[in-house]
């Protein structure tokens, strides 16, 4: 029985040894593992921060080009708007569309009808001759919808000069103020 006790301690110990060599070989495989981890870490965030200095760089840049850009063309290139003669009820369209701009950027044909009194119809014909005697709208498309707004220079344009020649009446300056 002694014989065995010892056999079995010497069995015992051997396979402690054993399993000690193996938890160190899995301890030094991790340890491996989360170093190359942490240099590839590093190797990311330094990365990370140079494309960040590129990228500030680029800005910088573009923020110079548009300066030496307007310092070459003058402050800006001026759009030359001809424009022939528009009916009254054109008129009208254009003051609507031109109010439903101040809103929202691009409108339906529905709501220029709604807010004109007009018929759908009218307003799209009105678009169409307008846009045929030279005033800038975009149109859109979103499915089947047509939306429709003014060019944002010529709208500027047009608050700055009157280009259009709207006569709008006393009254419409009142009830804009209610």
């Amino acid at each position: 029985m002694g014989e065995q006790k010892l056999l079995f301690d010497s069995v015992d110990g051997v396979l402690r040894k054993q399993f000690e060599d193996v938890l160190l070989s899995v301890k030094e495989e991790l340890d491996e593992h989360r170093s190359s981890i942490n240099d590839n870490t590093s190797e990311i965030q330094g990365s990370f921060e140079a494309v960040n200095q590129l990228s500030l760089k680029v800005d910088k840049l573009s923020e110079r080009l548009d300066e030496l850009t307007l310092l070459i063309k003058g402050k800006k290139s001026l759009k030359r708007f001809s424009i022939a003669p528009l009916k009254s009820r054109e008129k009208e369209v254009f003051r609507v569309i031109y109010e439903l701009n101040e809103k929202s950027a691009f409108m339906t044909y529905e709501q220029v009808s709604r807010r004109a009194g007009l018929a759908k119809e009218m307003v799209v014909s009105a678009v169409s001759s307008m846009i045929s005697k030279g005033i800038p709208l975009l149109k859109r498309f979103v499915g089947r919808t047509c939306l429709i707004r003014l060019d944002p220079v010529f709208k500027e344009e047009q608050a700055k000069g009157n280009i259009v020649g709207l006569d709008v009446p006393l009254t419409y300056w009142f009830e804009k103020q209610l």
